[in-house]
């Protein structure tokens, strides 16, 4: 690791300068630290590999609402009510060939953060099959070796992954139960 920042007073600029130059990097997000790195398929290689992850699974989409406004993706409106929020959606692409899981973050460091990079992929950090690291510390022991920065945050997370829920066909299913209750949507 070369570069450790606060949130608080951070230097969002050289974080999202990294990004933007396609470095990976370790960042807070409103539920816990993510992987993170631009969506580009150079940046998911150098994820895979670092979490010694399989590559059959796909990475979450961190992006603004205007960002997934001005995607293909298909989008059910009930979801605009809700984002942004520690849910991530399956959602299909309007030609119907693949889907992308997308969070709209409700977090205002990774919105700044989004804004000056475009989407983000943002995973767990933990290896593959391994329970996800929750602390700065013990994220930093085991993963600064394997990226170019980290942030700390203001404050310890209280350590619960964002609810995955798959909304390309009704009805509507929970794959993962995680900071959002989904119970008002489905």
């Amino acid at each position: 690791m070369r570069y450790e920042f606060s949130k608080v007073g951070g230097d969002i600029e050289k974080a999202a300068e990294l990004l933007n130059q396609d470095e990976v990097g370790i960042v807070p997000c409103d539920t816990i630290y993510g992987l993170t790195a631009r969506v580009r398929a150079e940046n998911a290689e150098k994820l895979y590999e670092i979490k010694r992850r399989p590559q059959s699974k796909s990475f979450i989409h961190l992006m603004s609402l205007d960002d997934l406004k001005r995607s293909s993706l298909i989008v059910p409106k009930e979801l605009y009510d809700v984002w942004p929020a520690p849910l991530t959606c399956i959602l299909a692409s309007e030609d119907g060939l693949s889907t992308v899981a997308v969070r709209i973050p409700a977090d205002d460091y990774i919105q700044a953060l989004i804004a000056l990079t475009g989407p983000l992929f943002s995973t767990s950090v933990n290896f593959s099959g391994s329970p996800s690291l929750i602390g700065y510390e013990e994220i930093k022991k085991a993963f600064s070796s394997l990226v170019s920065f980290m942030v700390r945050a203001d404050r310890e997370g209280a350590g619960m992954p964002s609810t995955l829920l798959d909304v390309t066909k009704k009805p509507w299913r929970v794959i993962r139960q995680g900071a959002f209750d989904v119970s008002n949507l489905i």
